[in-house]
């Protein structure tokens, strides 16, 4: 298990909409825990396999407070979506120092592959709804910023690139 580096805005992969996985090998497996030992490196609550330069659609969520719970998530896809909004500060290790409050459903039903290779549903309210959304957006090669009005998006690159 290793903590992978995490990709510099604005490099082009997170950008590109990643593969889907064909099926739960043991490489997929190892990627899975070096994703979940990134994430707590950081520490988050999600990660995305383009956020390390791995461009298949894996992802890793633990809103848990004790940590330890992350669902592993390969092909994720939300089924449904809650009408209910929830305001939440995001943010991004591809683009460290900044943030933005966002508004996503507040819950979501999401099928996935688990790490068993099965196709699984689950729920997911608050937090892990949240980022689970934050992380397909990753997979379609989308940024958190992407959902912010010009004006804030500009705001927010400008001041980036100002820390970095």
């Amino acid at each position: 298990m290793t903590v992978r580096t995490c990709l510099p805005w604005p490099d082009k992969r997170l950008r590109t909409k990643a593969e889907d996985v064909a099926e739960i090998t043991d490489d997929i497996r190892a990627i899975w825990d070096d994703m979940i030992d990134t994430m707590e490196a950081m520490p988050g609550v999600g990660l995305a396999g383009p956020q390390i330069g791995v461009m298949l659609r894996l992802a890793v969520v633990d809103g848990s407070t004790e940590r330890g719970k992350a669902v592993r998530l390969a092909n994720p896809e939300i089924l449904h979506s809650s009408i209910e909004l929830r305001e939440h500060d995001e943010a991004s290790p591809n683009l460290p120092g900044v943030s933005a409050k966002v508004k996503r459903p507040r819950a979501v039903t999401v099928k996935f592959l688990n790490e068993q290779g099965m196709i699984d549903r689950r729920d997911f309210v608050g937090i892990e709804a949240t980022s689970v959304q934050h992380q397909i957006d990753h997979l379609n090669g989308r940024m958190y910023f992407d959902r912010l009005s010009k004006v804030k998006r500009d705001m927010l690159l400008r001041k980036a690139k100002k820390q970095g």
